[in-house]
């Protein structure tokens, strides 16, 4: 059997070459390995990564399919389980919004970006919106400088913007004047207000009033939302100011009404609603009235009396 030291050769200087070659042999091998662990590593975490993303699109994937289900059964149920308009609307909405959700995630954790469509006409922005042009300049390429540079077209794209609303205070000052060798003070009179000595402007009560009864929004999540710009609007001093927003517009409801009633057909609908009894501890019934037109496409809301409320509002009427 030949011993393995007889294959090293005799010279020194090939022997030194070989065990360099042999160290260097070993310094790449360890480089090596250390890579293969670092992408085990990599692979390791975007596994985990991708279990979890897994976890949590089967857990949304199983919420949609119990809206799905939900829908169904309101679709095709019985009549006391069957949704409103209003209430598909948010099933429909909800299910969008899962599904938005789940393919971006799933994009993301694939790495790659999410699949462009076909581009499809956009309708246009209102003309009365105000344009913003913003210009994005490339920088001059290496070995172009001092070049005369020639624009030959360029790519034009619109997004919607919005600017939260703000809270401004409108600081009114009347100065007070006299004159020499005259006597009295003379000073502007003070503007009349809807709201007299009180902090609103008109343009706030309208804010409130088109909140509470055009959307929907109670007074009490509009005090939230103010609150987050640092203004305190209680609810009942709002409360207050919608009665007297009421009380201002009673003669155009009464205009409103009077024309209602020269239609040749009159819509009518009558809700019955509990309502606190003040002084008693208890509610008392109540009435509403929505009057409407099918020629002005008007309709009018009447509370019972003592109430102390109408609402007035446009409506096309189409499915009465």
């Amino acid at each position: 059997m030949t011993s393995p030291a007889s294959h090293l050769p005799e010279d020194i200087d090939a022997l030194k070459a070989m065990i360099a070659a042999m160290a260097q042999e070993r310094l790449q091998l360890e480089a090596r390995n250390g890579e293969l662990e670092a992408r085990n590593s990599d692979l390791e975490a975007s596994n985990t990564q991708l279990e979890a993303v897994n976890k949590t699109a089967a857990q949304r994937i199983a919420r949609l399919t119990e809206i799905l289900k939900e829908l169904r059964r309101a679709r095709y149920g019985k009549r006391s389980e069957r949704l409103s308009e209003d209430q598909y609307a948010f099933v429909f909405e909800e299910l969008q919004i899962g599904i938005a959700a789940v393919e971006a995630e799933l994009a993301k954790a694939g790495g790659e970006d999410k699949v462009k469509r076909a581009p499809r006409p956009r309708k246009g922005f209102a003309e009365h919106l105000e344009r913003i042009d913003v210009v994005i300049e490339p920088e001059t390429p290496q070995g172009c400088e001092g070049l005369e540079r020639v624009l030959i077209g360029e790519d034009v794209s619109e997004r919607l913007d919005v600017i939260p609303a703000q809270f401004r205070v409108i600081v009114t000052h009347r100065p007070k004047y006299a004159y020499k060798g005259f006597d009295g003070v003379f000073q502007a009179p003070a503007p009349a207000h809807l709201i007299e000595g009180g902090i609103p402007t008109e343009a706030l009560l309208a804010q409130i009033a088109v909140a509470k009864y055009a959307d929907g929004l109670p007074l009490y999540r509009q005090e939230a939302i103010y609150a987050r710009s640092g203004v305190e609007l209680d609810r009942m001093l709002m409360a207050q100011w919608m009665g007297k927003v009421g009380f201002e517009l009673q003669p155009l409801a009464d205009y409103v009404l009077e024309r209602i009633k020269q239609a040749e057909r009159i819509f009518a609908d009558e809700t019955r609603l509990p309502t606190l009894a003040p002084g008693t501890g208890k509610t008392k019934t109540a009435w509403l009235w929505a009057y409407a037109r099918d020629y002005a496409h008007s309709m009018i809301m009447r509370s019972s009396p003592g109430q102390g409320r109408m609402a007035v509002g446009s409506r096309t009427i189409s499915n009465w």
